[in-house]
């Protein structure tokens, strides 16, 4: 299990525990999160699950596929350091603490 803190556009938190083998995406809709719409259901078809990653975060995770790449161009004001699809994003101990926080909107 790996504690994770989701951050909505307005700044309500939100810190759960999200199972190892699950991804942040499906972490924050089994703890029904605000702000992860996740239209395509997890297939990196969509950018409705669009977060910024804590800056501590971004050299941790793995690097983004060229994909998820391409989906970002089609998300809501992308920062092209700090941006990550949750879908992408599949949990693990190495992610316990792991910061992200919600665009204003998924789009």
């Amino acid at each position: 299990m790996a504690k994770i803190t989701y951050i909505e556009h307005n700044g309500t938190r939100h810190e759960v525990e999200v199972a190892n083998g699950l991804t942040v995406m499906e972490g924050a809709r089994d703890n029904n999160i605000p702000g992860i719409e996740a239209d395509c259901g997890g297939a990196c078809a969509c950018s409705t699950c669009h977060v910024y990653v804590d800056p501590d975060w971004v050299d941790k995770l793995p690097a983004r596929d060229p994909m998820e790449e391409d989906m970002l161009d089609f998300a809501w004001q992308p920062d092209s350091l700090r941006s990550r699809l949750t879908c992408q994003l599949k949990v693990s101990d190495a992610l316990d603490g792991l910061v992200v926080q919600m665009p204003e909107k998924q789009i």
